[in-house]
């Protein structure tokens, strides 16, 4: 006699809580963008400029495994571009400049902008990836 009774699979439905500490997304963000740890807040997530500890030695978050790879410059260009270029264009609104004095200050100031922005963005972007569980997990 066939088995007739039809199985249907049900998914597990409630997902893997983390290891560390999971906070909101403006928490995230705003300790990533400080440099802490997005998770706990308790230590440095940068080990050199750019370069990210491989996991939190307080709450053990795999900051490490969040590859943020190109979206900081990308967002860092986008902020620094719309505001130099905003400003360029009051600018020359309300002053005619030399070519040569416009380069004389908005080259600097560029590159100005967009080191200090790299770092903070970059930490913001990991805070944002871990919050939203986009780490390599195995």
């Amino acid at each position: 006699m066939p088995d007739t009774m039809t199985v249907r699979w049900q998914p597990d439905r409630m997902p893997a809580q983390p290891g560390w500490p999971m906070p909101t997304l403006m928490q995230a963000l705003r300790r990533g963008f400080a440099g802490r740890c997005p998770a706990c807040g308790q230590t440095r997530m940068f080990t050199g400029w750019l370069r990210v500890k491989s996991a939190c030695p307080a709450c053990t978050a795999p900051l490490g495994a969040v590859r943020a790879d190109d979206a900081p410059p990308y967002f860092t260009i986008f902020i620094v571009g719309h505001f130099v270029i905003g400003v360029a264009v009051a600018l020359d609104l309300l002053v005619s400049l030399s070519v040569a004095a416009e380069l004389a200050i908005f080259l600097p100031l560029t590159a100005i902008l967009s080191l200090a922005l790299l770092r903070p963005i970059k930490g913001a972007t990991v805070g944002l990836m871990l919050r939203l569980r986009m780490d390599a997990m195995p």
